[in-house]
């Protein structure tokens, strides 16, 4: 029994493939038997096995060999080989590239979906993780991660036009965008302003983010804008990324209310583009004035008023959003009547108090909670009194749970139905914002403060979330949360083989069951062994006593 090495050429390229063969005589003749193809086999494996069949015969002298080998524990190489194999399925290897810059950005990826934190946290990740094994990465600190960021900023749109031509040979007839913002902790960020914060952090500048997604909700690209920057301001740039480098021809966007406003649409139609978004409660209350709708269409089943060619409203209430309404109303009632209780229940007890301070608390948390439509306070003969006005609350209350959806598309090109549920897909994009910004990526703290570096840095977490989302699909049968199955991949590492005092190699032990269902579920298959780069990563910054000692 021997290992044959056979020798090919194509293309001009050379491949090798390892075959094990058995020699035996038939009819006087010395024929061969291929046994197995070991072509598949790490270059240390087949080694191993050349070794074994030379000293078959004499498996004594292999002794003082056995003795000086030993195995060690590595480092976890479950997730990280994982996430490198799903980032390659998804193309997002590919379109970062093979420079030494493209692969810290892969691992800032990966460390991402590992373990959210600063770029020196990533570092640190790399000292437990089989990253420079995995990647064939250099030795790194958190400096090389910051300046790795620009590098991100800068290739910016070829990464995302490959990754956008990996995905369609043609160009979705659908886009979704949606704007968010995300709150700052510290005051020196280059994109840092005060604007409408959707994070309810009053007095916190922030950032303001635009995500661009195709039908599915499967993110296409990501900008971000100063903190100031009004939703209807970061829509062009939308429009002409589509249309330029994605090339898409005759497409809809949809939008929420307050994104798609006169301007924008003009924009739309001067690339022959389509829209479909919502309109604001005001604009409502006008083309009811105009008697372009009427209150009698608003029903739970949709209805349609076509206004011309180019213009078309789909009307409905939603019930459910009503009663939701409805009661967060009356909770807020609720609030400002316990107050009064509680300031009552004081001037009676307190005869000196000031009952007009009373009644400015009162009507302070009234203007707070957006009821001074309805609402007031008054005080008589030394008594608080609560007052409803009950004909402005039917009329502010009417319009609870109706919205109306504007498009430019003919009925022959989309029905009522089609608009609705294609406005309805926005859902997908709030669902990407909240996995970057809280579920699981957690877009904040933002640990950087120039411009370029924000933009990387908000690039690797949209990239980690297509990673995220592919991996929700992979596991949603099994139960477990993303989180949860890369936590339990992190307990999977390698077995490092040390001859002579030497480590030779990474090998990849058999994972228990729980793992490998997951690796089976993702799709993804383990190697056997691991190349052992002795590369060591290390963190300029060390930490401090006080951290030592927690």
């Amino acid at each position: 029994m021997f290992v044959e090495t056979i020798i090919s050429r194509q293309n001009h390229k050379i491949y090798k493939s390892y075959l094990l063969r058995q020699t035996f005589r038939e009819g006087g003749k010395v024929k061969h038997r291929t046994i197995g193809n070991l072509s598949h086999c790490a270059p240390e494996e087949i080694a191993a096995i050349q070794l074994a069949l030379r000293y078959k015969d004499d498996l004594e002298s292999l002794k003082p060999l056995t003795q000086s080998l030993r195995l060690l524990q590595g480092d976890s190489v479950g997730a990280a080989w994982l996430l490198y194999e799903l980032a390659r399925q998804l193309g997002i290897v590919r379109a970062l590239g093979t420079s030494y810059e493209a692969k810290l950005a892969l691992w800032q990826i990966m460390a991402r979906v590992i373990d959210q934190g600063s770029r020196l946290s990533a570092v640190r990740l790399a000292q437990t993780h089989a990253a420079c094994d995995i990647l064939n990465l250099e030795t790194f600190n958190e400096d090389d991660l910051y300046r790795n960021l620009d590098w991100l900023s800068d290739h910016q749109h070829e990464i995302e036009t490959r990754l956008f031509r990996k995905r369609y040979s043609h160009p979705p007839q659908l886009f979704l965008y949606d704007v968010t913002s995300t709150y700052l902790e510290g005051i020196n960020n280059a994109l840092a302003a005060f604007g409408y914060n959707r994070d309810g952090k009053k007095g916190k500048l922030q950032l303001v983010i635009g995500l661009l997604c195709d039908e599915n909700g499967i993110p296409l690209s990501i900008e971000v804008f100063p903190g100031n920057t009004q939703d209807p301001q970061t829509f062009a740039s939308q429009i002409h990324k589509t249309a330029g480098r994605f090339g898409a021809r005759e497409v809809t966007f949809v939008g929420d209310r307050g994104m798609i406003k006169s301007r924008q649409i003009y924009d739309l139609l001067d690339k022959q583009f389509h829209y479909i978004t919502a309109i604001t409660k005001p604009q409502i209350e006008k083309l009811l004035r105009e008697k372009i709708v009427q209150m009698s269409l608003f029903d739970e089943d949709l209805a349609e008023v076509v206004v011309h060619d180019t213009l078309r409203y789909i009307l409905r209430r939603n019930p459910l959003r009503a009663q939701e309404v409805n009661l967060s109303r009356n909770d807020k009632l609720g609030a400002v009547q316990r107050l009064l209780t509680q300031k009552a229940t004081y001037l009676q007890e307190h005869p000196r108090a000031q009952p007009n301070t009373a009644k400015k608390h009162i009507a302070n948390r009234i203007e707070n909670l957006g009821l001074t439509d309805w609402v007031s306070v008054r005080y008589a003969r030394r008594k608080l009194i609560l007052e409803t006005d009950k004909e402005q609350l039917a009329e502010i209350s009417k319009l609870d749970g109706c919205y109306i959806l504007q498009t430019d598309l003919s009925s022959a090109q989309a029905s009522k139905e089609v608009v609705h549920d294609r406005y309805k897909d926005l859902q997908l994009v709030e669902w990407a914002f909240r996995t970057e910004k809280t579920v699981h990526l957690e877009i904040r703290p933002v640990n950087v403060q120039k411009e370029k570096r924000t933009r990387g840095h908000v690039l690797v977490v949209m990239l980690a979330y297509l990673i995220v989302h592919e991996l929700s699909q992979r596991w949603k049968h099994l139960n477990h949360t993303v989180e949860e199955g890369i936590k339990e991949l992190t307990q999977l590492c390698a077995q490092q083989v040390i001859i002579d005092g030497q480590p030779r190699l990474n090998k990849i032990p058999t994972p228990r069951d729980s793992s490998q269902q997951l690796i089976e579920a993702a799709g993804v298959q383990l190697p056997d062994v691991l190349p052992y780069k002795g590369i060591k990563v290390a963190t300029r910054v060390k930490l401090t006593d006080r951290r030592n000692l927690s």
